[in-house]
């Protein structure tokens, strides 16, 4: 990679199609700062079920300010029922209005550290980081996002069958892709990709060479 690269990469994606994964593994050999901005909304559908009577707009402008990436490593953020809520909230404008702000500071400015930085959520590609260098939309099908999600839920001991989270994922799906603000959708700009039958590594080395091809011309 030429020096001081400042890379910025836009990934999109449903629920469970591996964009995480593929984000953290792309952020680590790029050395770039990665965020992962569907937590944010996990994080704070957490607070508003731990604290419904503290939780407001004043209580929350509170929180984002303080938050920290470390908070979003908290495995209580990947419960099924944290993700309907976040669903829900991320309808929100007010609350969308203040994720957006923390978003765009650390797709602009990550620590110095960094050679850029790689966000994946919802709506990245067209309206966080819509000049960014790359950008990918990560998709699979529904039922093989849905047996990832139940072996990872399964992992964390989480009592849960796979029928509901077939019914969580798709009902998810319906929320995010139909939503009136910041909806879930494939730009034109966008590579897409399927990882309904590739590996992590495959995944992976596919989008490697595709931003190799420019990075090293």
């Amino acid at each position: 990679m030429k020096k001081n690269y400042n890379l910025r990469i836009a990934i999109d994606s449903p629920a469970a199609a591996g964009a995480g994964t593929v984000a953290k593994s792309i952020s680590k050999f790029y050395n770039l700062f990665y965020l992962d901005t569907g937590k944010i909304y996990r994080y704070i559908a957490y607070l508003s079920l731990k604290f419904p009577k503290k939780f407001n707009n004043r209580f929350l402008k509170t929180k984002i300010k303080k938050l920290k990436i470390s908070d979003l490593n908290n495995k209580n953020l990947l419960s099924n029922e944290i993700g309907i809520e976040a669903s829900i909230i991320s309808k929100n404008k007010k609350i969308r209005k203040l994720v957006h702000q923390f978003q765009i500071n650390f797709a602009y400015k990550p620590p110095k550290k960094y050679n850029g930085s790689c966000l994946d959520g919802r709506d990245i590609t067209y309206k966080i980081i819509p000049d960014a260098d790359f950008k990918f939309f990560i998709t699979a099908d529904v039922k093989v996002r849905a047996k990832r999600r139940f072996k990872e839920l399964k992992y964390l001991n989480k009592n849960i069958s796979y029928a509901e989270v077939l019914k969580s994922i798709k009902k998810r799906d319906k929320s995010d892709y139909n939503r009136k603000i910041s909806p879930l959708k494939k730009t034109k700009d966008s590579v897409l990709i399927n990882t309904t039958n590739l590996s992590k590594r495959a995944c992976f080395l596919k989008i490697k060479n595709i931003i190799d091809r420019k990075i090293k011309k």
